[in-house]
């Protein structure tokens, strides 16, 4: 279906565009149309390694979508960029980028017979504990989530009379390779091999939302997990709707503090520590839960993964022992 036609990737530069650029290479696909914003220039190194037929800036690409620049050359839209900081305080930037952008696509896809899967996120659901991909489970805490939410919304009202394959995922909290430039939006497996290579101890927040310190729970799923879920998308264009992509098994803070942790010491020929160990020993440490989160803050997610499993989709995902060890072994050959 896609031989010789282009696929899109937005966000090609940012973390999980970038992973999906590496994983269409790695199948081949040499014609890829990599769109993203470089304002940033640093992000810039995630795509010195892989290979691309053109970078578009975010902004023009929408302009030349319009002047049928690409008429009938694009195969499939992997649209992933958007702005993910969840601090944002500028709600119109974030609505653009997030949500007007995403509808643009949304239009051209359908209009063109044009498959579109998008990255959609776990912070619709907010603060509640029901994880199902229904509305009344949705309370996003901040504008960010909420420009997911309304694009989702949007997504639902085209799906009945949709012309062409549409796929939202609900990425939960991922981790791995090629997210150094998210700054204080990278992962906490990230910032936690870095406190522990430069300081020895690794910091998480006091207590908060009924929670003990470091209890807090997160979905954690490995950015290929996420990866395979986008391409299992592209590979089964029979498949439409808006899914969750978490692994099912929510982790605690501590729990991942430890895992990366361990896994640097196994890399250095030290022994295994339970959080209790690491603790004591003051190499897991807690500071106060910071005011500017209170009320916006995620402190459980754990994916229902159940509407992905009847659409078909069997893949194991990674637990976050394996995903780390992975993850940190690739930070450490990294320098």
């Amino acid at each position: 279906m896609l031989e010789g036609m282009l696929i899109v990737v937005t966000g090609a530069a940012g973390f999980v565009g970038a992973n999906l650029v590496r994983a269409l290479n790695e199948r081949g696909q040499r014609r890829i149309l990599a769109v993203d914003n470089l304002a940033r220039a640093e992000k810039v190194a995630n795509l010195v390694d892989l290979e691309i037929e053109e970078f578009v800036d975010k902004d023009d690409f929408l302009h030349r979508l319009a002047d049928g620049e690409y008429e009938d050359e694009i195969g499939a839209v992997l649209h992933q960029g958007a702005c993910s900081d969840t601090m944002e305080a500028d709600g119109r930037y974030m609505m653009r980028n997030n949500y007007r952008f995403s509808l643009a696509l949304l239009d051209y896809c359908q209009d063109n017979d044009v498959p579109l899967v998008y990255a959609s996120s776990a912070s619709v659901y907010g603060a509640g504990g029901d994880f199902r991909e229904r509305r009344e489970c949705e309370a996003p805490l901040n504008v960010y989530g909420y420009s997911k939410f309304l694009f989702d919304q949007a997504v639902r009202r085209a799906l009945p009379e949709r012309t062409a394959p549409l796929a939202g995922l609900r990425y939960f909290n991922v981790y791995g390779p090629r997210e150094q430039h998210k700054g204080r939006m990278a992962s906490v497996a990230y910032h936690f091999f870095r406190q522990y290579r430069a300081e020895g101890c690794v910091r998480l927040f006091q207590g908060s939302g009924g929670y003990a310190a470091g209890e807090q729970r997160r979905d954690f799923i490995h950015v290929d997990d996420v990866v395979a879920a986008n391409l299992w998308c592209l590979d089964n264009p029979d498949v439409s709707g808006i899914f969750n992509v978490g692994t099912g098994r929510a982790a605690t803070y501590n729990a991942m503090a430890a895992a990366v942790v361990n896994a640097v010491d196994a890399r250095e020929g030290k022994p295994r520590r339970s959080v209790d160990e690491l603790v004591a020993a003051g190499v897991i440490a807690y500071m106060p839960f910071p005011p500017a989160l209170a009320g916006r803050y995620q402190s459980f997610t754990q994916a229902d993964v159940s509407a992905l499993r009847a659409a078909g989709y069997r893949a194991p995902f990674v637990d976050i022992d394996a995903g780390v060890a992975r993850y940190v072994e690739r930070m450490m050959a990294e320098g």
